[in-house]
This record gives structure tokens, sequence and C-alpha cells, in this order.
């Protein structure tokens, strides 16, 4: 079994940045994939950012099209850990954010292929 826990959530202002961390700890796996989901009040969990070290070329890097080019996803193979840098951050942001895993490094948007989910951290943008 595999224990994720998130550090890193709290209020920021519409413009500014956040930077939230994701760390995990029990047993190990070889290749596996770490990854970032969020939900809102009233909203349906979705995907956010996600990191795999299944290929070959090393770690690949997904993201929602509502964050490109403003949050950065990164993660130490060997420490099973995963940030995510949150820049220009909207009101829309606003969300509970979850660390997920998936032992087998793949990656994917629907919330119930991850095998393993941290507890959350809430994340809220003032405009």
């Amino acid at each position: 079994q595999v224990q994720l826990v998130e550090s890193g959530g709290g209020l920021v202002q519409a413009g500014g940045s956040l930077r939230i961390s994701c760390a995990a700890s029990g047993r190990t796996f070889g290749r596996y994939a770490m990854g970032w989901f969020r939900q809102a009040p009233g909203k349906e969990r979705e995907f956010v950012a996600a990191i795999s070290w299944s290929g070959s070329s090393g770690g690949s890097t997904f993201y929602a099209d509502s964050v490109k080019g403003r949050f950065t996803i990164s993660g130490d193979n060997a420490k099973k850990t995963v940030t995510l840098q949150m820049n220009n951050l909207k009101p829309e942001d606003t969300a509970v954010y979850y660390c997920a895993a998936d032992k087998r490094g793949h990656i994917s948007s629907a919330t119930m292929t991850w095998d393993y989910w941290g507890q959350g951290t809430q994340v809220t943008v003032s405009s």
C-alpha cells in the first residue's frame, strides 16, 4: 500500500503563485505515475496535470488545457514526490487539489483509473 500526503495549499490573490507538493510513502513500485486532480464545490473532480516515468525517454508530463502555460508539474522518481507549481492563478482555480498515483505508470484523466489518492489540500484564489 502507498500513502500520499499533500502540502502547500493556501490562499493567494489572483495573478499570484502557489506551490503544492505530494510525497508518497509505503511500498515502492518500479514504474509509476503521479498527478493532480482538483474538485471545486458543486463540480466533478477534474484532471489537472500528471507525470509518468514509465517511458524510455524519461518523465513525460501532461496538462489539462485550462492550466497549460500556467502550471508546471515536476517530480523526483527516486523520492516518490511530485510538485505542482501554479502561476498566474485565477479564481476559477479555486478547488481542493488531490494528489494521485498509478502503480503501473499509466496516466488517465479518469479518476477511477488511479490507484492511490491523498486527502486533498485547499487552494483558494481571491479576486
